[in-house]
C-alpha cells in the first residue's frame, strides 16, 4: 500500500448541480490542497450512492427498481446509465485537473451500506445474506481497483485516497435497517461480522482507506479495527473523546466534519478553528500536533446544498485549516 497523505481540508464528496466539469473546477479551485472526484446525485437515478457504486461492481448486476436497487441477472439501463455518469465524470476529470498533483479522494458506497441498499431478486435486503454480501464486497474491490488505475492513468501526479462510505453501518449493528415491506425491522449484525466483512475489503485496496459515516452513533473504533488509515465524522455527533484519542494514539487520521452540509451561517474561520482547537486540548494531544492529525471537512456530502453554500462551506474549511497550522 502508498504511505497515506492528507491535506488540510478536503470534502466529502457529493455537490449540488448537473455538470461535472464545472464540479471539478470548484473542488480543484476550493481544495486545493486535498480535492476529491464530485458526485452530482441530481442527474437522477445512477448518480445517487448506491447507483454509483453499483458502476463499479464487476460481474454483478443491478437494475433499479419502484423499492429501489436490485441485484439482477443481467445488467439494464439503469446501470448502463451509472456507467455513462462515472466515465463523463472521468472524462471531466482528465479535462479539468490532469496537472493535479497531490492527495485526491474517490468515495464509493462502503460494503455494508451497498448490501443494505440493494435487494435480492427474490426477497430481502443483501446485508441479510452472508454470500450476497460477500460476492459484493469481492466485485466492489475489484471494481475500485479499476476506478483507482483508471483515475491515476487520467491524473498521474493524484495519489489517490479511497473512501468508503458506511452512513448504514450504526443501524446494522443496531438492528434499525427496515425490512423489504417496511413493516419490520432487519436483525442486528454483530460488531465482530461487521469489522471482519469490512477488514477483508480494506485488505484488498493498494492505496490508503478513509471509511465515512456521518449518523449518529458512528462506529470510529471498529472502523479504525477494520484497517482504516483514516475515519470521515460529523464533528458535532461525537459521542465521548475516549474512541477518538485511541484512533489518535493507533495512528489513525482524522476527517472532522465541522460545517452542516445544508445551508446554515457559518461562523468566521477563526471561530471554527478555536473550535477545533477546544477539542483537541479536551483529548490531550500537544497542540502542535493538530495539523498533522485531522483533515478539516464539510459535516456530510453537500448535494442538497445551494451551490452558493457549497462553495462557502468548502472555503470555509480551507480557511479555518489555515489557522490549525503551527506557528
Amino acid at each position: 500500500m502508498t504511505a497515506p497523505v492528507w491535506g488540510a481540508a478536503t470534502g466529502v464528496g457529493s455537490l449540488p448541480g448537473t455538470d461535472p466539469a464545472e464540479a471539478v473546477r470548484l473542488v480543484v479551485g476550493e481544495l486545493p490542497d486535498f480535492a476529491h472526484l464530485p458526485e452530482l446525485p441530481a442527474r437522477g437515478a445512477g448518480a445517487d450512492m448506491i447507483g454509483r457504486s453499483a458502476a463499479l461492481l464487476v460481474d454483478l448486476a443491478v437494475d433499479l427498481t419502484p423499492a429501489g436497487w436490485r441485484l439482477v441477472p443481467r445488467p439494464g439501463i439503469d446501470q448502463r446509465r451509472a456507467q455513462e455518469f462515472l466515465a463523463r465524470d472521468l472524462d471531466a476529470l482528465h479535462d479539468v485537473a490532469e496537472g493535479w498533483s497531490g492527495p485526491f479522494k474517490l468515495q464509493a458506497a462502503g460494503p455494508w451500506t451497498l448490501a443494505a441498499g440493494l435487494e435480492r431478486l427474490r426477497g430481502e435486503r443483501a446485508v441479510v445474506d452472508a454470500g450476497a454480501r460477500r460476492d459484493l464486497a469481492q466485485s466492489l474491490a475489484e471494481g475500485l481497483a479499476a476506478h483507482v488505475a483508471a483515475v491515476t492513468a487520467r491524473v498521474p501526479g493524484a495519489r489517490v485516497v479511497v473512501q468508503l462510505d458506511e452512513p448504514s453501518v450504526p443501524a446494522v449493528v443496531q438492528g434499525g435497517l427496515p425490512t423489504a415491506s417496511g413493516f419490520g425491522k432487519l436483525p442486528a449484525v454483530e460488531e465482530s461480522v461487521v469489522e471482519q466483512e469490512l477488514t477483508e475489503l480494506v485488505r484488498r485496496l493498494d492505496v490508503p482507506v478513509v471509511v465515512h459515516c456521518c449518523a449518529g452513533r458512528a462506529p470510529i473504533g471498529l472502523f479504525r479495527a477494520a484497517g482504516a488509515a483514516a475515519v470521515s465524522f460529523d464533528l458535532g455527533l461525537v459521542q465521548g473523546l475516549d474512541v477518538l484519542g485511541t484512533a489518535i494514539d493507533a495512528g489513525t487520521h482524522l476527517l472532522a466534519g465541522v460545517v452542516p452540509g445544508t445551508d446554515a451561517a457559518l461562523p468566521a474561520p477563526k471561530a471554527t478553528a478555536s473550535r477545533v482547537q477546544a477539542w483537541w486540548r479536551e483529548l490531550g494531544f500537544p497542540v502542535d500536533d493538530l495539523a498533522a492529525a485531522v483533515t478539516l471537512t464539510p459535516s456530510c456530502g453537500l448535494a442538497g446544498a445551494t451551490p452558493g453554500y457549497a462553495r462557502s462551506a468548502m472555503a470555509h474549511v480551507r480557511e479555518a485549516a489555515k489557522y490549525l497550522q503551527p506557528e
